[in-house]
């Protein structure tokens, strides 16, 4: 009779709910937020933890109070199931049919509010040339985002990078820099010849990436050297957000110079130090080469990437 061997008999009984249920843990603070999560009971989450870890024999989460991280056997365990997750997503694409007219979905996840010419115009000559391919965006934390694509559960990325994977490709889509403004209830708001040295102490809101170790590192940077209270009253991954906090009064806070110009000619915003030498940031478009591509993802992102090739980078940076 032949006998399987053990990575065999693993692959035959391993129960892949097992495995999604360890993502979501793997992704979460504790078994009560994956339960939520996951619509289910806490009991039955530890119940599945519990079995897939006697079935590996190993433990994966170390989970005591005020403690929930992956082991190491987790953490390795985490890279492999994304990857077979990504590979059951995409099961759709390889067995699609083959048809003349490029149909399929495309899932985009990006920052928010990128402003883009370039995207803009991707986005017109997609539609136009491929009327049945279905698209939808979705905005969330760059961190996110890049998360989504090396787990192949998006198309791509447009996004702020601070370190990068050798297993994504990346492209620079714009430059863009960045101001502290302030909205119309703050004492500096209309006031001219205002210096560095009358930030010091003010309140300050921004980004959850506004961190020395996060994409914004520069914008970060730029709050120090102002001086700004440290303790940042208000946070989001939305630019929408941090710009209602800013013209609400909550404090002073970070925005691109190339989005906001309507609002400070408006008055909604008015523009605080510093004036010369904003930093700058680079938006990038990421993809997992890895992934297998249906058609219309493949024509949307070589699309995308002719586009920037062919505008010179003079013409992608905005002050």
């Amino acid at each position: 009779m032949f006998s399987l061997t053990p990575p065999e008999r693993l692959a035959r009984d391993l129960d892949w709910n097992l495995l999604r249920t360890f993502l979501v843990l793997a992704d979460s603070r504790s078994v009560t937020e994956a339960a939520e999560r996951l619509s289910l009971k806490q009991p039955t989450v530890s119940s599945a933890l519990k079995r897939l870890e006697d079935r590996l024999g190993k433990r994966l989460i170390n989970r005591k109070p005020g403690r929930f991280e992956l082991t190491a056997a987790g953490r390795l365990l985490y890279d492999e199931a994304i990857d077979i997750h990504g590979a059951i997503l995409r099961l759709g694409t390889v067995i699609r049919d083959v048809e003349d007219e490029v149909s399929g979905h495309v899932r985009i996840v990006m920052a928010s509010h990128v402003v883009s010419p370039l995207l803009n115009a991707t986005l017109t000559k997609f539609h136009t040339d491929h009327p049945r391919a279905t698209l939808s965006i979705e905005v969330m934390a760059s961190r996110g985002a890049l998360t989504a694509v090396a787990a192949r559960r998006a198309s791509l990325a447009i996004c702020l990078v601070m370190d990068r994977s050798p297993a994504l490709e990346y492209r620079r889509l714009f430059r863009e820099y960045f101001g502290l403004f302030c909205g119309p209830t703050h004492p500096l708001f209309g006031r001219e010849g205002v210096t560095m040295a009358d930030l010091a102490g003010h309140s300050s809101v921004s980004f959850v990436t506004d961190q020395m170790d996060d994409a914004l590192r520069p914008v970060a940077k730029m709050r120090a050297e102002a001086q700004l209270d440290a303790r940042i009253v208000g946070t989001s991954p939305n630019l929408e957000e941090v710009r209602r906090m800013i013209i609400a009064g909550l404090g002073i806070g970070p925005l691109p110079l190339h989005v906001v110009r309507e609002d400070v000619e408006r008055g909604r915003l008015w523009r605080l130090p510093p004036y010369d030498a904003p930093p700058a940031i680079d938006v990038h478009v990421v993809w997992n080469p890895h992934a297998k591509q249906n058609r219309a993802e493949a024509a949307m992102l070589t699309g995308l990437t002719t586009l920037i090739a062919r505008t010179p980078m003079d013409d992608r940076i905005y002050s």
